[in-house]
């Protein structure tokens, strides 16, 4: 009887004490960045320092909200490096050229190179074929939404902290019940492993953080990175890329940027699983051992304290004080989830009843990290990989 509450606590005592302390120092963080409205001597100094990059692959259907949303942003050019969509892409590119207010360039990327993931080759090749008098290039997803003054409030913030790579967290669009109760499970086994962004005490140079959808980078840290060289054959070249970077000494952030770009990722609640799901687990960016620890600290503080409630509720043992223990182990971390539900509220734009069920939903998101975590991807964005 002894052995399922000892078994329990070895491995969720000091799970626990880890999340608090990364919790903990969530209010250190650096500050939510807000829109700055450029005036027009703002623009005269932004415009010539940054280089738009979007990789698409079929995207006729979010591209425009997303180039849309960057018509009157602080930028050089704008470059859409398509991987040779089929569903009029670059058709739709190509007719914008004309009258967009800012230069807009539209390049097919070459067939792709043993080795390297789709994504990472596209934006590979939006850099080499940057303006080489940019200082900034900024890789932006297709499904963002930018809000206006993103640019000029990303780029000030950068200069200001002199931080040669940075990306930022966005506030996110759910529309389906399924997402709204899916998807938080899932953005809560990131904080649980970095902490809140924006969180500087949780900075170390193999747990940087890094979004790709608004990731910003120094021309010249890319040009001594190789571009994404470093990131070619990884399904998360974003965090890939990053580490590598703050590795070699570059200095590397993550921060709120809610109020300056929105995201719909995903339409339902089977793609957010196959989708997202298969690249939380951030394998391409850590060691074995990293990610192994990352899932069973999961399992720990997410994925197992409903059940355990659940399974000492129905079973009604023998109390014993370790059972009792255990018990008020997994209620207390219940309870810090629940809490958790309310502190990512304004990660979204709107949330519905199933929202506030996502703790529901904790099991299965770690036992969707497990899975990624234990199998490499097939199929990417269209793409299938050997």
């Amino acid at each position: 009887m002894t052995g399922f509450p000892i078994f329990f606590l070895f491995l969720q005592v000091p799970a626990t004490l880890v999340l608090l302390k990364r919790l903990s120092t969530a209010r250190d963080r650096t500050a939510p960045l807000l829109p700055l409205e450029a005036s027009a001597e703002d623009l005269a100094r932004l415009n010539p320092q940054v280089s738009i990059v979007i990789p698409t692959l079929n995207e006729i259907d979010r591209l425009p909200t997303c180039l849309e949303g960057l018509r009157d942003q602080a930028a050089k050019e704008i470059i859409v490096v398509d991987s040779r969509s089929q569903d009029g892409t670059p058709e739709y590119v190509q007719k914008l050229q004309k009258d967009f207010p800012i230069p807009l360039k539209l390049i097919t990327d070459d067939p792709l190179p043993d080795g390297w993931v789709g994504r990472p080759w596209a934006l590979h090749t939006g850099f080499l074929n940057s303006d080489p008098t940019s200082e900034w290039v900024l890789g932006i997803d297709a499904d963002t939404l930018p809000q206006k003054g993103l640019v000029a409030s990303f780029v000030e913030k950068a200069t200001a902290d002199n931080f040669d790579i940075v990306s930022l967290s966005p506030k996110f669009i759910l529309k389906t019940a399924g997402e709204q109760w899916l998807q938080p499970a899932l953005l809560i086994t990131l904080i649980f492993r970095f902490g809140a962004t924006g969180d500087r005490n949780q900075f170390t140079e193999k747990r940087v953080m890094a979004n790709g959808q608004c990731f910003l980078s120094k021309r010249a840290k890319l040009v001594e990175l190789n571009g994404y060289e470093l990131a070619k054959s990884s399904f998360c070249d974003d965090v890939t890329l990053a580490r590598a970077a703050a590795q070699r000494g570059a200095k590397v952030g993550f921060l709120d940027g809610a109020a300056l770009m929105q995201v719909r990722m995903y339409t339902s609640m089977r793609e957010t699983w196959r989708e997202w799901g298969r690249s939380l687990d951030l394998k391409d960016a850590s060691t074995p051992r990293q990610t192994f620890v990352d899932c069973l600290f999961l399992t720990a503080v997410q994925g197992l304290p409903l059940p355990l409630l659940i399974a000492i509720a129905l079973w009604q043992p023998v109390p014993s004080l370790l059972m009792n223990i255990l018990f008020w182990l997994n209620a207390f971390l219940v309870f810090i989830r629940c809490l958790l539900v309310f502190g990512i509220r304004t990660s979204y734009t709107e949330v519905g009843f199933w929202f506030w069920l996502s703790p529901l939903a904790d099991p299965f998101a770690v036992i969707r990290i497990w899975i990624s975590a234990l199998t490499k991807p097939k199929s990417w964005r269209g793409r299938t990989y050997k």
